[in-house]
């Protein structure tokens, strides 16, 4: 008997069409889809078996046959009210999706930062012929430190490397290959062998001392939360530049403000910010060594991001048949919050 699907997230057709012929699914597809979680009719999802979608339907208890749950994003607290270890539910989620286009924001940053491209546009605008050093840097040869080291980490390192940078990584243990967790063929460095030199809790301030950009690579947890502060920016040298591309408010608002203002480091480019979105009275949008991306640096409006997606689920329902492990399957401990 096919297993039931239900799909409530945009189709990229050819890959359902190669899962359809395969005879082992029936597909219930949601039109329009919705990036937010309603309820969707008892009868339609009583007996689906394997739901695709970014969030549960509002009625997910009526789910009663469910045993697999793979959301189109890479956070997953949407999965947290639902009990589903408790369930023997299993989950995996869309991480690798956005790997490339953020770790590519990551390098546009890092060379429009050493170039002072803020400062070009400006003269331009104000029709000001300026030829200084500063807009002549090169970023080879300089060393940029990735805090956490998961797919976003792993290919701005492939890149940074190509580049002719040093890459340092400050990882939670050892770095090593990264096993069912999907990459774009091709990008990544799913072996774990590109940095030049790796550092582990406790060594923070080393790592830091030595760097020319901190890149955050780290989810938003209860643990990384306020994570860089005062002490953290003040360890940079002063000629360093920060990147976050994960989540505002990993880095503490004020210390991030003071840090800029004060010239702790040289500038920031920050695509993940305090408040959704941002008032225009912050400090942040004027300070003129910053860059300032309204959460961009990768999202599902990426012409890729449908393909990657449905390259994950793809192989997870071929696996799953199997009863294989799945590509970005999540613990019971993370489900659980922890």
């Amino acid at each position: 008997m096919a297993i039931k699907v239900l799909i409530d997230v945009p189709v990229e057709q050819q890959a359902l069409q190669t899962l359809e012929a395969t005879g082992k699914f029936e597909f219930n597809v949601v039109d329009p889809p919705e990036e937010m979680a309603r309820p969707l009719g008892p009868r339609r999802v009583s007996d689906v078996e394997v739901l695709f979608c970014t969030f549960p339907p509002t009625n997910f208890d009526d789910m009663k046959a469910v045993k697999w749950v793979q959301v189109s994003s890479v956070g997953y607290t949407q999965l947290l009210d639902h009990n589903l270890p408790g369930r023997g539910i299993r989950a995996t989620n869309g991480r690798g999706c956005f790997d490339v286009p953020i770790a590519e924001w990551n390098i546009a940053m890092m060379v429009n930062l050493a170039r002072d491209m803020p400062q070009l546009m400006r003269n331009q605008a104000a029709a000001v012929w300026d030829r200084a050093a500063i807009f002549q840097r090169e970023i080879r040869g300089l060393t940029v430190g990735i805090w956490g080291y998961g797919g976003i980490g792993r290919e701005t390192a492939r890149l940074a490397r190509a580049m002719g940078l040093k890459v340092h990584v400050l990882a939670r243990g050892v770095v090593g290959p990264r096993g069912d967790v999907y990459h774009v063929p091709g990008t990544s460095d799913p072996a774990g062998v590109l940095p030049d030199r790796v550092f582990t809790a406790g060594e923070e301030l080393e790592f830091l001392g030595g760097l020319d950009f901190l890149v955050l690579g780290l989810p938003l947890t209860k643990q990384t939360e306020g994570l860089i502060g005062e002490r953290e920016l003040r360890a940079l040298p002063n000629h360093a530049y920060v990147l976050n591309p994960a989540r505002g408010p990993i880095i503490q608002e004020q210390a991030l403000i003071s840090a800029l203002q004060k010239k702790w480091i040289a500038g920031a480019a920050l695509d993940t910010h305090y408040h959704y979105p941002m008032p225009p009275e912050h400090p942040l949008w004027k300070m003129p060594n910053v860059i300032f991306t309204p959460h961009i640096s990768g999202s599902s409006l990426s012409p890729s991001f449908l393909q990657h997606l449905w390259d994950i689920f793809s192989v997870n329902a071929e696996r799953y048949v199997k009863g294989e492990s799945l590509l970005n399957e999540l613990t019971a401990d993370q489900l659980a919050g922890g």
